[in-house]
């Protein structure tokens, strides 16, 4: 199984924002062996893994707005190509 957490952030203020955002994917990439990353703000993690993320999730409670879903497969539809520079 599968575990998906979709997180976000949530403080007011510039500078508080910034804050928070620095120090959380501090802390997220020590634990970056646990998961896949796929976009911002949203992980991948085996089921084995999933106790540690949620008692990392536990750290932020407060900051953060986070669901979290169980699922047995999950299929890619398509992903962006990577785009080449155009030679001038």
């Amino acid at each position: 199984m599968i575990v998906i957490y979709i997180y976000d952030l949530k403080i007011t203020g510039k500078k508080a924002y910034n804050n928070l955002k620095r120090n959380f994917y501090y802390s997220l990439n020590k634990q970056k062996e646990r998961f896949k990353r796929r976009t911002k703000s949203v992980l991948l993690v085996e089921e084995r893994d999933e106790k540690e993320i949620d008692k990392f999730f536990k750290q932020w409670v407060g900051f953060i707005e986070l669901y979290k879903i169980k699922a047995d497969s999950i299929e890619q539809v398509f992903v962006k190509e990577e785009q080449t520079p155009v030679e001038k």
